[in-house]
């Protein structure tokens, strides 16, 4: 239970259905779905593509999906993997053949044909109750009629400005007047309404074909870009369901997608962890904080040596989640000292080697659905196909022009992917569909939140806002919640802290509280969105 003396929000509560975004007009949205008919698959694709409008720098129609679904009674979790490949005609030899040395975030060659409407079609027509044209109708007025800009929007908008101004036509429609939209400004993209309805009307064949695919095509090639519209065509059967991956972890199993995903990476900070006697110190202690940054370091270290397109490599995976694995990678923590150095990726010896949007959903039936969808940075690539609306996303970023490399760029390759959904089951029922955005940070925010909730007993809400730190690029970027004293002891073990301007990521999770019929959400107070239930 919170402290009423201080500001902060309670969980929400309530016993029928619930949604929790990070936007309150997605959020309404997903629960109008549910009122009308609709399940909890169906909430959150319509509140997914509200999102893809109304937080446009996060999400939308040009990115990819993932998601973890548990249908009610059945004690199963459907993984979809909704993450699009590289055109076929790409490799190192034909960028070097255009002077592309080295990949930029806003080039059109890390470019991947956009996965996400193939995945919600899928989804779906598997899945869902309603047709996509219900669905998508809310995003399309919003797009259409124009709506009124958050706070947290306004300001990744406008830090994103100098990406938006280097493509005339994202300038054109993203920068009215030459500036990014201000909080309370009302926009609106008419285009991109456009596109919704055709989707909505004719599938996802309207996305893959026709205008919008030789609008998409168009825009890229203008560039350089090597995309085709056979490319864009082999894009609408791309998503598929596969199965996921999880581990046992204290008393729940937690549940997530498979590689491309950074999925394992979560599994693997759980697994290094799980051995480890939970810090008398409590939540927000060195100790606590340096076991995982430690736990994470490590689980990073394997992700770039091995995640990868698992089409293209072989990827270790029962070794990498193994408990033996786990308890090498444990037997490395001190709890007095920083690892000065780490071992190779998938080694314990050391002498060897000297941001998206984030929604969940609870039906009535007790369908839960785990979403999540992405851009990857700030509006993708920051290239505006102008006549279809589509902001195209920048997941090829993850590629890299070294041959051998598990992430080198090549013809209809998906690169490591950074966007994962988590999903708890306990004694074969889902708990908690759960997730928390944020880029690289994702699967240390997952891990941190799990921690904070069933080890340290936080409630749902009281888990997300809890502050956070992030070991990245050789140092460890800590968010001003975490007092400068034990900032200080962390660098005198041998962390090298620094604060970070913006919070690390946003989430959202439903708990499922069967014993007493509840469902209790939080929604993350970094981003703009908030959890409802009726």
């Amino acid at each position: 239970m919170r402290d009423f003396h201080f500001p902060g929000r309670s969980p929400v509560i309530s016993s029928r259905g619930m949604a929790a975004t990070s936007m309150p007009a997605a959020t309404m949205t997903a629960l109008d779905i549910l009122k009308a008919g609709g399940n909890a698959m169906d909430a959150a694709i319509a509140a997914v593509a509200v999102l893809g409008v109304i937080e446009p720098q996060s999400t939308g129609i040009g990115g990819d999906c993932f998601c973890l679904y548990s249908p009610a009674g059945s004690g199963q979790v459907i993984a979809m993997n909704g993450s699009g490949r590289a055109p076929a005609g790409a490799s190192p030899e034909a960028l070097r053949a255009r002077q592309v040395n080295e990949l930029t975030n806003t080039s059109p060659h890390v470019v991947t044909v956009p996965g996400a409407i193939s995945a919600w079609a899928k989804l779906n027509a598997r899945f869902g109750r309603k047709g996509l044209d219900e669905l998508l109708e809310p995003a399309a007025r919003f797009a259409e009629h124009g709506f009124h800009v958050h706070s947290r929007v306004s300001v990744d908008w406008a830090d994103a400005a100098g990406k938006l101004a280097k493509n005339p036509a994202a300038a054109k429609h993203y920068l009215p007047g030459g500036k990014a939209p201000a909080f309370g400004d009302k926009i609106a993209f008419p285009a991109l309404a456009r596109t919704l309805r055709a989707i909505g009307k004719h599938g996802p064949k309207a996305f893959y074909e026709g205008a919008v695919a030789a609008d998409i095509v168009k825009a890229l090639n203008a560039l350089g870009g090597l995309h085709t519209l056979e490319d864009l065509a082999n894009g609408l059967d791309a998503a598929e369901f596969v199965t996921p991956i999880h581990t046992r972890w204290r008393d729940v199993d937690v549940y997530q997608c498979p590689p491309n995903g950074s999925g394992m990476i979560v599994l693997e900070i759980l697994n290094t962890l799980n051995g480890f006697i939970s810090p008398e110190q409590g939540p927000l202690s060195v100790e606590r904080f340096h076991r995982h940054i430690e736990a994470a370091r490590l689980a990073y270290r394997d992700r770039d040596t091995f995640l990868s397109d698992p089409a293209f490599n072989n990827i270790p995976l029962d070794k990498l989640l193994s408990a033996e694995y786990a308890a090498a990678m444990r037997g490395l923590i001190r709890d007095d000292v920083a690892m000065k150095e780490l071992p190779p990726g998938g080694e314990s010896d050391l002498a060897k080697h000297k941001d998206t949007v984030y929604l969940c959903v609870v039906d009535e039936d007790g369908n839960a659905c785990s979403f999540i969808n992405s851009l990857f940075e700030s509006f993708g690539s920051g290239i505006l196909a102008e006549e279809s609306g589509v902001m195209l996303q920048n997941r090829g970023f993850g590629f890299r022009l070294q041959e051998g490399h598990p992430n080198c760029i090549a013809g209809n390759k998906r690169p490591m992917h950074t966007i994962i959904p988590g999903m708890v089951m306990k004694n074969g029922e889902c708990i908690m569909p759960y997730g928390v955005m944020g880029g690289h940070f994702q699967p240390m925010g997952q891990t941190l939140f799990l921690s904070n909730l069933f080890e340290f007993g936080m409630d749902v809400q009281e888990a997300l806002d809890a502050p956070r730190l992030f070991p990245r690029l050789g140092k460890v970027q800590v968010e001003r919640g975490i007092s400068g004293a034990t900032v200080d002891r962390l660098n005198a073990m041998g962390h090298q802290c620094e604060l970070i301007g913006k919070p690390h990521g946003g989430g959202q999770a439903i708990l499922i509280d069967r014993a007493r019929g509840a469902l209790i959400g939080g929604s993350d107070p970094r981003k703009d969105g908030c959890a409802m239930g009726y």
